[in-house]
């Protein structure tokens, strides 16, 4: 599936692993593997099937974004977006989910 990133902050981590010491390094790790998930997703489908990635729809504040679990503490937040090539990933925040 496709992906873009909301800020640089993100796509500098995926690319460069920069601001990586920022998180623990388990969370790291689990995002370089949902990273890969995603890229190899036909669709958002795919990624319900993964029942360990627990992709689901959040309410309230985060209404119209949805999650996908790095650990039990923290989330990669993302928006189903579309343009002319069709549906994509927005990839918008790495969220601690115990703040």
């Amino acid at each position: 599936m496709r992906f873009r990133f909301r800020t640089r902050k993100l796509k500098a981590l995926y690319t460069e692993e920069k601001g990586a010491h920022k998180y623990p390094s388990q969370v790291v790790d689990s995002f370089f593997e949902v990273m890969s998930i995603i890229a190899a997703a036909r669709d958002e489908r795919d990624l319900y099937r993964l029942k360990g990635l627990r992709f689901e729809r959040l309410a309230g504040d985060r209404k119209g974004e949805r999650s996908l679990r790095l650990n039990n503490q923290f989330r990669l937040i993302v928006v189903i977006e579309q343009d002319d090539q069709g549906r994509y990933l927005l990839i918008v925040d790495i969220a601690d989910y115990h703040r």
